[in-house]
Protein backbone atom coordinates (compact mmCIF):
# COMPACT_ATOMS: atom_id res chain seq x y z
CA UNK A 1 0.00 0.00 0.00
CA UNK A 2 1.12 3.57 -0.65
CA UNK A 3 2.46 5.29 2.42
CA UNK A 4 0.86 8.53 1.28
CA UNK A 5 -2.56 6.93 1.66
CA UNK A 6 -2.00 5.63 5.18
CA UNK A 7 0.44 7.82 7.08
CA UNK A 8 -2.12 10.43 8.11
CA UNK A 9 -4.22 7.71 9.78
CA UNK A 10 -1.27 6.94 12.00
CA UNK A 11 -3.17 5.11 14.73
CA UNK A 12 -4.14 2.18 12.49
CA UNK A 13 -0.61 0.78 12.45
CA UNK A 14 0.76 2.38 15.60
CA UNK A 15 2.54 0.52 18.38
CA UNK A 16 1.21 1.91 21.67
CA UNK A 17 3.19 1.58 24.91
CA UNK A 18 1.47 2.25 28.25
CA UNK A 19 3.72 3.71 30.93
CA UNK A 20 3.36 5.16 34.41
CA UNK A 21 5.97 7.86 35.00
CA UNK A 22 5.85 7.05 38.73
CA UNK A 23 7.13 3.50 38.28
CA UNK A 24 9.26 3.77 35.12
CA UNK A 25 12.45 5.64 36.02
CA UNK A 26 13.55 8.02 38.77
CA UNK A 27 15.46 10.96 37.35
CA UNK A 28 16.25 12.97 40.50
CA UNK A 29 17.09 10.27 43.07
CA UNK A 30 14.14 10.75 45.42
CA UNK A 31 12.83 7.21 44.92
CA UNK A 32 9.83 8.13 42.78
CA UNK A 33 9.73 7.83 39.01
CA UNK A 34 9.29 11.10 37.16
CA UNK A 35 9.29 12.83 33.78
CA UNK A 36 13.02 13.47 33.94
CA UNK A 37 13.67 9.75 34.28
CA UNK A 38 11.13 8.89 31.59
CA UNK A 39 12.76 11.37 29.20
CA UNK A 40 16.19 9.84 29.78
CA UNK A 41 14.82 6.42 28.79
CA UNK A 42 13.05 7.54 25.62
CA UNK A 43 15.66 5.81 23.47
CA UNK A 44 14.68 2.47 25.01
CA UNK A 45 11.19 3.03 23.62
CA UNK A 46 12.59 4.20 20.29
CA UNK A 47 14.75 1.06 19.94
CA UNK A 48 11.76 -1.07 20.88
CA UNK A 49 9.80 0.38 17.96
CA UNK A 50 7.19 2.29 19.99
CA UNK A 51 5.36 4.92 17.94
CA UNK A 52 2.94 6.17 20.59
CA UNK A 53 3.34 6.46 24.38
CA UNK A 54 0.20 6.29 26.52
CA UNK A 55 0.80 8.09 29.84
CA UNK A 56 -1.13 6.91 32.86
CA UNK A 57 -2.39 9.78 35.09
CA UNK A 58 0.34 12.23 36.04
CA UNK A 59 -1.85 15.00 37.47
CA UNK A 60 -1.80 16.17 41.11
CA UNK A 61 -3.53 13.54 43.23
CA UNK A 62 -4.14 12.41 46.80
CA UNK A 63 -3.05 8.89 45.76
CA UNK A 64 -6.28 7.22 46.86
CA UNK A 65 -6.50 5.41 43.49
CA UNK A 66 -2.99 5.44 42.02
CA UNK A 67 -3.41 8.83 40.39
CA UNK A 68 -6.99 8.46 39.17
CA UNK A 69 -8.30 10.66 42.01
CA UNK A 70 -7.32 14.00 40.52
CA UNK A 71 -7.23 17.34 42.37
CA UNK A 72 -6.02 19.51 39.47
CA UNK A 73 -6.47 18.73 35.78
CA UNK A 74 -4.08 21.48 34.65
CA UNK A 75 -0.78 20.49 36.24
CA UNK A 76 1.75 17.75 36.96
CA UNK A 77 1.96 16.01 40.32
CA UNK A 78 5.01 17.49 42.10
CA UNK A 79 6.40 14.01 42.76
CA UNK A 80 6.65 13.50 38.99
CA UNK A 81 8.12 16.87 38.08
CA UNK A 82 6.90 20.16 36.67
CA UNK A 83 5.10 21.33 33.57
CA UNK A 84 8.55 22.19 32.26
CA UNK A 85 9.66 18.57 32.73
CA UNK A 86 6.53 17.41 30.94
CA UNK A 87 7.18 19.72 27.98
CA UNK A 88 10.78 18.53 27.76
CA UNK A 89 9.57 14.93 27.64
CA UNK A 90 7.11 15.84 24.89
CA UNK A 91 9.84 17.57 22.89
CA UNK A 92 12.20 14.60 23.22
CA UNK A 93 9.50 12.10 22.24
CA UNK A 94 8.60 14.17 19.20
CA UNK A 95 12.29 14.32 18.26
CA UNK A 96 12.27 10.49 18.14
CA UNK A 97 9.07 10.41 16.10
CA UNK A 98 6.97 9.17 19.03
CA UNK A 99 3.50 10.58 19.61
CA UNK A 100 2.07 10.85 23.12
CA UNK A 101 -1.47 10.38 24.44
CA UNK A 102 -2.56 10.59 28.08
CA UNK A 103 -5.31 9.31 30.30
CA UNK A 104 -8.40 11.50 30.24
CA UNK A 105 -10.07 10.87 33.61
CA UNK A 106 -13.10 13.16 33.66
CA UNK A 107 -15.83 10.86 34.89
CA UNK A 108 -14.91 11.86 38.45
CA UNK A 109 -12.59 13.99 40.60
CA UNK A 110 -11.01 13.59 44.01
CA UNK A 111 -13.14 14.58 47.01
CA UNK A 112 -10.36 17.08 47.63
CA UNK A 113 -10.65 18.75 44.24
CA UNK A 114 -11.61 22.44 44.76
CA UNK A 115 -14.78 21.90 42.74
CA UNK A 116 -16.07 19.23 45.11
CA UNK A 117 -14.83 21.01 48.22
CA UNK A 118 -17.05 23.91 47.16
CA UNK A 119 -19.92 21.65 46.06
CA UNK A 120 -20.28 20.00 49.46
CA UNK A 121 -20.15 23.27 51.41
CA UNK A 122 -23.67 24.24 50.40
CA UNK A 123 -26.50 23.24 48.10
CA UNK A 124 -26.19 26.75 46.70
CA UNK A 125 -22.54 26.31 45.68
CA UNK A 126 -21.82 27.26 42.05
CA UNK A 127 -20.22 23.84 41.71
CA UNK A 128 -23.09 21.90 43.27
CA UNK A 129 -24.51 20.79 39.92
CA UNK A 130 -21.09 19.75 38.70
CA UNK A 131 -21.74 16.50 40.60
CA UNK A 132 -24.65 14.08 40.91
CA UNK A 133 -26.71 14.41 44.09
CA UNK A 134 -29.87 12.75 45.40
CA UNK A 135 -31.97 12.91 48.53
CA UNK A 136 -32.20 9.13 48.36
CA UNK A 137 -30.49 6.76 45.90
CA UNK A 138 -32.82 5.75 43.09
CA UNK A 139 -33.55 2.01 43.28
CA UNK A 140 -33.77 1.99 39.47
CA UNK A 141 -30.50 3.87 39.12
CA UNK A 142 -27.02 2.54 38.32
CA UNK A 143 -26.20 -0.88 39.71
CA UNK A 144 -23.05 -2.92 40.26
CA UNK A 145 -20.28 -1.91 42.64
CA UNK A 146 -17.01 -1.61 40.69
CA UNK A 147 -14.71 -2.47 43.62
CA UNK A 148 -16.67 -4.93 45.79
CA UNK A 149 -13.71 -5.48 48.10
CA UNK A 150 -13.86 -1.88 49.38
CA UNK A 151 -17.24 -0.38 48.48
CA UNK A 152 -20.78 -1.55 49.23
CA UNK A 153 -22.72 1.18 47.46
CA UNK A 154 -22.48 3.65 44.58
CA UNK A 155 -23.80 6.44 46.78
CA UNK A 156 -22.18 8.19 49.74
CA UNK A 157 -24.10 10.30 52.26
CA UNK A 158 -22.74 13.78 52.85
CA UNK A 159 -23.77 14.93 56.32
CA UNK A 160 -23.11 18.62 55.77
CA UNK A 161 -25.65 19.05 52.97
CA UNK A 162 -27.91 16.09 53.75
CA UNK A 163 -27.73 14.44 50.34
CA UNK A 164 -26.02 11.49 48.73
CA UNK A 165 -23.43 11.93 46.00
CA UNK A 166 -22.86 9.37 43.28
CA UNK A 167 -19.51 7.60 42.83
CA UNK A 168 -19.11 4.83 40.27
CA UNK A 169 -15.68 3.96 41.70
CA UNK A 170 -14.38 4.74 45.21
CA UNK A 171 -16.26 7.10 47.53
CA UNK A 172 -13.21 9.37 47.37
CA UNK A 173 -14.05 9.88 43.67
CA UNK A 174 -17.40 11.67 43.21
CA UNK A 175 -18.72 11.49 39.66
CA UNK A 176 -18.94 14.62 37.56
CA UNK A 177 -22.30 15.51 36.04
CA UNK A 178 -21.59 15.17 32.34
CA UNK A 179 -25.01 16.58 31.43
CA UNK A 180 -24.08 19.98 32.90
CA UNK A 181 -22.95 22.30 30.05
CA UNK A 182 -20.44 23.97 32.38
CA UNK A 183 -18.78 20.59 33.04
CA UNK A 184 -18.65 19.85 29.32
CA UNK A 185 -17.04 23.21 28.62
CA UNK A 186 -14.46 22.61 31.34
CA UNK A 187 -13.57 19.19 29.92
CA UNK A 188 -13.02 20.80 26.52
CA UNK A 189 -10.68 23.34 28.14
CA UNK A 190 -8.75 20.52 29.82
CA UNK A 191 -8.41 18.67 26.51
CA UNK A 192 -7.41 21.84 24.67
CA UNK A 193 -4.82 22.74 27.31
CA UNK A 194 -2.91 19.47 27.03
CA UNK A 195 -3.19 19.37 23.25
CA UNK A 196 -1.50 22.78 23.16
CA UNK A 197 1.37 21.16 25.06
CA UNK A 198 1.71 18.53 22.36
CA UNK A 199 -0.58 15.58 23.16
CA UNK A 200 -1.92 13.73 20.12
CA UNK A 201 -4.99 12.53 21.97
CA UNK A 202 -6.26 10.70 25.00
CA UNK A 203 -7.07 7.27 26.34
CA UNK A 204 -10.55 7.88 27.78
CA UNK A 205 -11.08 6.16 31.11
CA UNK A 206 -14.27 4.10 31.63
CA UNK A 207 -16.23 5.66 28.76
CA UNK A 208 -19.64 4.06 29.48
CA UNK A 209 -19.49 5.31 33.08
CA UNK A 210 -18.44 8.77 31.94
CA UNK A 211 -21.56 8.99 29.77
CA UNK A 212 -23.88 7.41 32.33
CA UNK A 213 -27.09 9.33 33.09
CA UNK A 214 -29.27 6.54 34.49
CA UNK A 215 -30.53 7.39 37.96
CA UNK A 216 -30.29 11.13 37.56
CA UNK A 217 -33.45 13.20 38.01
CA UNK A 218 -35.46 13.40 34.77
CA UNK A 219 -32.89 11.18 33.07
CA UNK A 220 -35.20 10.59 30.12
CA UNK A 221 -35.15 14.31 29.31
CA UNK A 222 -31.40 14.78 29.60
CA UNK A 223 -29.34 15.35 26.45
CA UNK A 224 -27.87 12.32 24.70
CA UNK A 225 -24.38 11.75 26.17
CA UNK A 226 -23.21 10.51 22.77
CA UNK A 227 -23.88 13.99 21.42
CA UNK A 228 -21.26 15.21 23.85
CA UNK A 229 -18.73 12.56 22.85
CA UNK A 230 -19.23 13.54 19.21
CA UNK A 231 -18.83 17.21 20.11
CA UNK A 232 -15.60 16.47 22.00
CA UNK A 233 -14.19 14.54 19.05
CA UNK A 234 -15.16 17.37 16.70
CA UNK A 235 -13.48 19.91 19.00
CA UNK A 236 -10.28 17.87 19.05
CA UNK A 237 -10.29 17.43 15.28
CA UNK A 238 -10.57 21.18 14.81
CA UNK A 239 -7.57 21.68 17.09
CA UNK A 240 -5.55 18.85 15.57
CA UNK A 241 -6.83 16.76 12.68
CA UNK A 242 -4.69 13.74 13.60
CA UNK A 243 -5.76 13.58 17.26
CA UNK A 244 -7.31 10.40 18.66
CA UNK A 245 -9.62 9.17 21.40
CA UNK A 246 -8.80 5.63 22.54
CA UNK A 247 -11.74 4.38 24.59
CA UNK A 248 -11.92 1.93 27.48
CA UNK A 249 -15.28 0.36 26.63
CA UNK A 250 -15.59 -3.03 28.30
CA UNK A 251 -18.87 -4.10 26.74
CA UNK A 252 -20.08 -6.67 24.24
CA UNK A 253 -19.41 -5.97 20.57
CA UNK A 254 -22.97 -4.73 19.82
CA UNK A 255 -22.87 -2.49 22.89
CA UNK A 256 -19.43 -1.13 21.96
CA UNK A 257 -20.17 -0.09 18.39
CA UNK A 258 -22.28 3.02 19.26
CA UNK A 259 -19.22 4.50 20.97
CA UNK A 260 -17.45 4.68 17.62
CA UNK A 261 -20.31 6.89 16.49
CA UNK A 262 -23.27 6.06 14.30
CA UNK A 263 -23.01 8.27 11.25
CA UNK A 264 -20.54 10.58 13.02
CA UNK A 265 -17.12 10.41 14.64
CA UNK A 266 -16.87 9.60 18.35
CA UNK A 267 -14.09 7.32 19.61
CA UNK A 268 -11.19 6.70 17.23
CA UNK A 269 -10.29 3.33 18.76
CA UNK A 270 -11.85 0.92 21.25
CA UNK A 271 -10.03 -1.77 23.21
CA UNK A 272 -11.06 -5.28 22.14
CA UNK A 273 -11.93 -6.68 25.57
CA UNK A 274 -13.97 -9.55 24.13
CA UNK A 275 -11.11 -10.73 21.93
CA UNK A 276 -8.69 -10.52 24.87
CA UNK A 277 -10.90 -12.61 27.14
CA UNK A 278 -11.59 -15.22 24.47
CA UNK A 279 -7.86 -15.38 23.74
CA UNK A 280 -7.13 -16.43 27.32
CA UNK A 281 -9.87 -19.04 27.17
CA UNK A 282 -8.31 -20.42 23.97
CA UNK A 283 -4.87 -20.38 25.58
CA UNK A 284 -6.16 -22.26 28.62
CA UNK A 285 -7.84 -24.90 26.45
CA UNK A 286 -5.18 -25.17 23.77
CA UNK A 287 -8.10 -24.68 21.39
CA UNK A 288 -8.37 -21.58 19.22
CA UNK A 289 -12.15 -21.89 18.87
CA UNK A 290 -13.13 -19.13 21.36
CA UNK A 291 -10.71 -16.62 19.81
CA UNK A 292 -11.75 -17.59 16.30
CA UNK A 293 -15.35 -16.99 17.30
CA UNK A 294 -14.51 -13.52 18.60
CA UNK A 295 -12.65 -12.60 15.41
CA UNK A 296 -15.57 -13.75 13.28
CA UNK A 297 -18.13 -11.95 15.46
CA UNK A 298 -16.24 -8.69 15.83
CA UNK A 299 -17.85 -5.93 13.77
CA UNK A 300 -15.68 -3.88 11.47
CA UNK A 301 -14.73 -0.52 12.92
CA UNK A 302 -15.71 2.57 10.89
CA UNK A 303 -13.41 3.38 7.95
CA UNK A 304 -10.79 5.46 9.76
CA UNK A 305 -11.37 3.95 13.21
CA UNK A 306 -9.72 0.82 14.59
CA UNK A 307 -9.73 -1.80 17.33
CA UNK A 308 -6.92 -1.82 19.90
CA UNK A 309 -5.61 -5.25 20.91
CA UNK A 310 -3.81 -6.13 24.13
CA UNK A 311 -2.65 -9.05 26.23
CA UNK A 312 -3.06 -7.26 29.53
CA UNK A 313 -3.26 -3.68 30.79
CA UNK A 314 -2.56 -1.80 34.01
CA UNK A 315 -5.73 -3.06 35.73
CA UNK A 316 -6.69 -6.60 36.63
CA UNK A 317 -6.86 -8.95 33.66
CA UNK A 318 -10.63 -8.84 33.53
CA UNK A 319 -12.59 -11.92 32.48
CA UNK A 320 -16.03 -10.57 33.30
CA UNK A 321 -17.58 -11.32 29.87
CA UNK A 322 -16.82 -15.04 30.13
CA UNK A 323 -19.33 -17.39 31.70
CA UNK A 324 -18.69 -18.56 35.26
CA UNK A 325 -17.49 -21.95 34.00
CA UNK A 326 -15.24 -20.38 31.36
CA UNK A 327 -13.76 -17.98 33.89
CA UNK A 328 -13.05 -20.88 36.20
CA UNK A 329 -11.16 -22.63 33.37
CA UNK A 330 -8.90 -19.61 32.95
CA UNK A 331 -8.45 -19.23 36.71
CA UNK A 332 -7.51 -22.90 37.03
CA UNK A 333 -4.97 -22.61 34.20
CA UNK A 334 -3.35 -19.28 35.00
CA UNK A 335 -4.28 -18.21 38.52
CA UNK A 336 -5.54 -21.08 40.67
CA UNK A 337 -4.68 -19.44 43.99
CA UNK A 338 -7.20 -16.95 45.34
CA UNK A 339 -4.34 -14.49 45.93
CA UNK A 340 -3.83 -14.38 42.15
CA UNK A 341 -7.43 -13.34 41.51
CA UNK A 342 -9.23 -10.04 42.00
CA UNK A 343 -12.86 -9.03 42.43
CA UNK A 344 -13.92 -12.54 41.41
CA UNK A 345 -13.63 -11.48 37.77
CA UNK A 346 -9.95 -11.13 36.90
CA UNK A 347 -6.31 -12.03 37.42
CA UNK A 348 -3.60 -9.80 38.85
CA UNK A 349 -0.72 -11.54 37.13
CA UNK A 350 1.56 -10.88 34.18
CA UNK A 351 1.86 -13.22 31.21
CA UNK A 352 5.25 -14.88 31.91
CA UNK A 353 4.24 -16.07 35.37
CA UNK A 354 0.88 -17.30 34.08
CA UNK A 355 2.70 -19.37 31.46
CA UNK A 356 5.32 -20.69 33.88
CA UNK A 357 8.12 -18.88 32.08
CA UNK A 358 7.73 -21.05 28.94
CA UNK A 359 9.48 -18.78 26.43
CA UNK A 360 8.12 -20.69 23.43
CA UNK A 361 4.58 -19.95 24.52
CA UNK A 362 5.35 -16.36 25.51
CA UNK A 363 6.93 -15.63 22.12
CA UNK A 364 3.92 -17.13 20.34
CA UNK A 365 1.52 -14.97 22.35
CA UNK A 366 3.31 -11.74 21.46
CA UNK A 367 3.55 -12.79 17.82
CA UNK A 368 -0.21 -13.14 17.94
CA UNK A 369 -0.65 -9.75 19.62
CA UNK A 370 1.27 -7.93 16.88
CA UNK A 371 -0.47 -9.82 14.08
CA UNK A 372 -4.09 -9.70 15.22
CA UNK A 373 -6.23 -7.25 13.24
CA UNK A 374 -5.91 -4.14 15.39
CA UNK A 375 -3.43 -1.74 16.95
CA UNK A 376 -1.17 -3.51 19.51
CA UNK A 377 -0.93 -1.99 23.00
CA UNK A 378 1.87 -3.09 25.34
CA UNK A 379 2.05 -2.47 29.10
CA UNK A 380 5.47 -1.37 30.35
CA UNK A 381 7.74 -4.23 31.34
CA UNK A 382 6.06 -6.70 29.02
CA UNK A 383 8.96 -6.36 26.59
CA UNK A 384 11.35 -8.00 29.07
CA UNK A 385 8.92 -10.45 30.66
CA UNK A 386 8.44 -8.84 34.07
CA UNK A 387 6.45 -10.69 36.70
CA UNK A 388 4.13 -9.46 39.44
CA UNK A 389 4.28 -8.84 43.19
CA UNK A 390 1.37 -10.73 44.69
CA UNK A 391 2.06 -9.11 48.06
CA UNK A 392 0.99 -5.81 46.50
CA UNK A 393 -2.57 -4.66 47.09
CA UNK A 394 -5.08 -5.30 44.31
CA UNK A 395 -3.99 -3.92 40.96
CA UNK A 396 -0.63 -2.81 42.37
CA UNK A 397 0.57 -6.39 41.86
CA UNK A 398 1.47 -5.50 38.25
CA UNK A 399 2.37 -1.83 38.81
CA UNK A 400 5.88 -2.47 40.09
CA UNK A 401 9.08 -0.50 39.35
CA UNK A 402 10.58 -1.05 35.89
CA UNK A 403 13.59 -3.38 35.94
CA UNK A 404 16.53 -1.79 34.11
CA UNK A 405 19.54 -3.57 35.65
CA UNK A 406 20.36 -6.32 38.16
CA UNK A 407 20.46 -5.42 41.84
CA UNK A 408 18.10 -4.51 44.65
CA UNK A 409 17.16 -1.15 43.08
CA UNK A 410 16.66 -2.63 39.58
CA UNK A 411 18.31 0.48 38.14
CA UNK A 412 15.01 2.25 38.78
CA UNK A 413 16.47 4.75 41.25
CA UNK A 414 19.59 5.56 43.26
CA UNK A 415 17.44 5.95 46.40
CA UNK A 416 16.89 3.31 49.05
CA UNK A 417 14.17 0.87 47.85
CA UNK A 418 12.08 1.75 50.92
CA UNK A 419 11.34 5.06 49.19
CA UNK A 420 10.09 3.48 45.95
CA UNK A 421 6.38 3.70 44.98
CA UNK A 422 6.21 -0.04 45.61
CA UNK A 423 8.50 -3.04 46.07
CA UNK A 424 10.63 -4.35 43.22
CA UNK A 425 9.54 -7.84 42.14
CA UNK A 426 11.54 -10.56 43.87
CA UNK A 427 12.29 -14.20 43.13
CA UNK A 428 12.58 -15.78 39.70
CA UNK A 429 11.26 -12.65 37.96
CA UNK A 430 13.26 -10.14 39.97
CA UNK A 431 15.79 -7.78 38.37
CA UNK A 432 18.71 -10.17 38.77
CA UNK A 433 17.00 -12.51 36.30
CA UNK A 434 14.81 -10.09 34.27
CA UNK A 435 16.13 -6.69 33.23
CA UNK A 436 16.68 -4.50 30.18
CA UNK A 437 20.49 -4.44 30.32
CA UNK A 438 20.76 -8.21 30.30
CA UNK A 439 18.47 -8.61 27.30
CA UNK A 440 19.67 -5.74 25.13
CA UNK A 441 21.96 -7.13 22.44
CA UNK A 442 20.96 -10.74 23.14
CA UNK A 443 19.28 -11.97 19.93
CA UNK A 444 17.53 -14.74 21.84
CA UNK A 445 15.94 -12.46 24.45
CA UNK A 446 12.29 -11.51 24.73
CA UNK A 447 13.29 -7.86 24.28
CA UNK A 448 14.90 -8.68 20.92
CA UNK A 449 11.90 -10.77 19.90
CA UNK A 450 9.41 -8.00 20.60
CA UNK A 451 11.63 -5.40 18.92
CA UNK A 452 11.71 -7.62 15.83
CA UNK A 453 7.95 -8.15 15.94
CA UNK A 454 7.42 -4.39 16.14
CA UNK A 455 9.69 -3.84 13.13
CA UNK A 456 7.96 -6.51 11.04
CA UNK A 457 4.55 -5.23 12.09
CA UNK A 458 5.42 -1.70 10.93
CA UNK A 459 6.60 -3.16 7.62
CA UNK A 460 3.32 -5.02 7.14
CA UNK A 461 0.44 -2.61 6.44
CA UNK A 462 -1.82 -5.56 5.61
CA UNK A 463 -2.52 -5.95 9.34
CA UNK A 464 -3.98 -2.45 9.54
CA UNK A 465 -5.52 -2.03 6.12
CA UNK A 466 -6.25 -5.51 4.81
CA UNK A 467 -9.51 -7.41 4.90
CA UNK A 468 -9.04 -10.34 7.24
CA UNK A 469 -10.70 -13.73 7.51
CA UNK A 470 -10.14 -16.75 9.74
CA UNK A 471 -9.11 -19.85 7.78
CA UNK A 472 -10.16 -23.40 8.52
CA UNK A 473 -7.05 -25.28 9.63
CA UNK A 474 -8.57 -28.63 10.54
CA UNK A 475 -6.53 -28.47 13.75
CA UNK A 476 -8.28 -27.10 16.87
CA UNK A 477 -4.97 -25.83 18.28
CA UNK A 478 -3.91 -23.88 15.18
CA UNK A 479 -5.18 -20.42 14.29
CA UNK A 480 -4.70 -19.11 10.75
CA UNK A 481 -5.75 -15.65 9.58
CA UNK A 482 -5.36 -14.23 6.10
CA UNK A 483 -5.07 -10.52 5.32
CA UNK A 484 -5.69 -9.19 1.82
CA UNK A 485 -5.20 -5.85 0.14
CA UNK A 486 -5.42 -5.08 -3.57
CA UNK A 487 -1.76 -5.96 -4.06
CA UNK A 488 -0.79 -8.17 -1.12
CA UNK A 489 -1.64 -11.39 0.67
CA UNK A 490 -0.46 -12.37 4.15
CA UNK A 491 -1.27 -15.46 6.21
CA UNK A 492 -0.42 -15.76 9.91
CA UNK A 493 -0.39 -19.17 11.61
CA UNK A 494 -0.08 -19.81 15.37
CA UNK A 495 0.06 -23.13 17.18
CA UNK A 496 -1.49 -23.16 20.67
CA UNK A 497 -0.40 -26.77 21.33
CA UNK A 498 2.69 -28.14 23.09
CA UNK A 499 3.45 -30.42 20.15
CA UNK A 500 4.28 -29.83 16.46
CA UNK A 501 1.52 -29.43 13.90
CA UNK A 502 1.07 -29.34 10.15
CA UNK A 503 -1.93 -27.75 8.49
CA UNK A 504 -3.17 -27.77 4.91
CA UNK A 505 -4.67 -24.35 4.18
CA UNK A 506 -7.03 -23.30 1.41
CA UNK A 507 -5.79 -19.85 0.34
CA UNK A 508 -7.69 -18.50 -2.68
CA UNK A 509 -5.49 -16.49 -5.02
CA UNK A 510 -2.34 -18.55 -4.60
CA UNK A 511 -0.85 -19.56 -7.94
CA UNK A 512 1.57 -22.38 -8.64
CA UNK A 513 4.33 -19.81 -9.02
CA UNK A 514 3.66 -18.19 -5.63
CA UNK A 515 6.05 -18.48 -2.73
CA UNK A 516 5.10 -17.83 0.90
CA UNK A 517 8.02 -16.43 2.88
CA UNK A 518 8.01 -16.33 6.67
CA UNK A 519 8.68 -12.79 7.86
CA UNK A 520 9.73 -14.11 11.28
CA UNK A 521 12.42 -16.49 10.00
CA UNK A 522 14.03 -18.07 6.97
CA UNK A 523 11.26 -20.59 6.25
CA UNK A 524 9.56 -20.59 2.85
CA UNK A 525 7.02 -22.82 1.19
CA UNK A 526 5.36 -23.21 -2.17
CA UNK A 527 1.72 -24.17 -2.74
CA UNK A 528 1.14 -27.92 -2.64
CA UNK A 529 -1.42 -27.32 -5.38
CA UNK A 530 -3.26 -24.33 -6.72
CA UNK A 531 -4.73 -22.34 -3.82
CA UNK A 532 -3.54 -24.80 -1.17
CA UNK A 533 -0.45 -24.69 1.01
CA UNK A 534 0.98 -26.88 3.78
CA UNK A 535 2.48 -25.14 6.79
CA UNK A 536 4.53 -26.90 9.47
CA UNK A 537 4.84 -25.51 12.99
CA UNK A 538 6.87 -26.41 16.06
CA UNK A 539 5.21 -26.60 19.46
CA UNK A 540 3.86 -23.10 20.14
CA UNK A 541 5.23 -22.11 16.75
CA UNK A 542 4.22 -19.07 14.72
CA UNK A 543 4.68 -17.83 11.17
CA UNK A 544 3.82 -14.67 9.24
CA UNK A 545 3.69 -15.77 5.60
CA UNK A 546 3.68 -13.18 2.83
CA UNK A 547 3.04 -14.06 -0.81
CA UNK A 548 5.87 -13.15 -3.14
Amino acid sequence: MKLTLTSDVWWKNAFVYCVDAETFKDGDGDGCGDFRGLTQQIDHLDRLGVTCVWLMPFYPTRERDDGYDIVDFYSVDPRLGTLGDFVEFMRTARDRGIRVIADLVVNHTSVEHPWFVSARESRDSPYRDWYVWADEPDEDGPQGVTFPDEEKSLWQYDERTGQYYFHRFYKQQPDLNITNPAVRDEIARIVGFWMELGLSGFRVDAVPFMLETKGQPDAERLPDPHDYLADLRSFMTRRNGESVLLGEVNLTYPETMPFYGEGRDELTMCFDFIGMERFYLSLARGDTGPLEGALRERPAAPRDAHWATFIRNHDELTLDKLTDDERREVFDAFGPDEQMQLYGRGLRRRLPTMLGGDMRRIRMVYSLLFSLPGTPVLFYGEEIGMGEDLDGKGRFAVRTPMQWRPGSTAGFSTADPSRFPGPVVSGDYGPDQVNVAGQRGDPGSLLSWISMLAERYRETPEFAWGEYSVLDTGEPAVLAIEFRTDDALLVTVHNFADGPAEVDLDVPGLADSSTLADLLGDWTTEPASKERVKVSLDAYGCRWLRRS
